[in-house]
Order: structure tokens, then sequence, then C-alpha cells
């Protein structure tokens, strides 16, 4: 699907770069210094399980993903793609 912004304007990528930007001061700039690319690496990992499956989602009604996506298998009488 293509970006939301055509090439060049101040809305392509805006989606990741709200993300990235939510990362660094969420784990980056909040749990730092950091020694070496693998605690960067193994933090960075739970932080996206944690983005996944704990963190409340604004967009999603206050909802982890997990839990949007079971409602909506839910709601259309269909198992959820992945256990957790």
């Amino acid at each position: 699907m293509p970006s939301t912004g055509s090439v060049g304007d101040s809305y392509d990528n805006a989606l990741a770069e709200t993300v990235n930007g939510l990362y660094k001061a969420e784990l980056i700039r909040r749990h730092g210094p950091w020694r070496t690319t693998r605690e960067v690496e193994l933090a960075t990992l739970e932080y996206v399980w944690w983005w996944n499956n704990r963190r409340l989602h604004e967009g999603l009604g206050y909802q982890t993903p997990i839990e949007t996506e079971e409602n909506y298998y839910a709601m259309n009488g269909q198992p959820a793609l992945a256990e957790h």
C-alpha cells in the first residue's frame, strides 16, 4: 500500500518517524547509556514484545495490539492467527 503522502512532502513516512521517536524516548534515552550493541539489541527485543503485548495504544481504544487482534477474530468467528 502506498504512503499516505507523496514523495518528499512532510507526511511521507510520518508513522515510521513517530514509532522511531517513541522507541528512542521510551527505551534508548530513558535506559541508556548503552555499553554494547548487544545490550541495545536485547533491550530492543524486550521493547518490541512489550509494545505488542503490554503497551496500551490510544489509537486502538487503549488496548494492546494482541487484544485488538483477538477481539477482531472473535467478532468474525475465527481463531486468532498467533498464540502468545
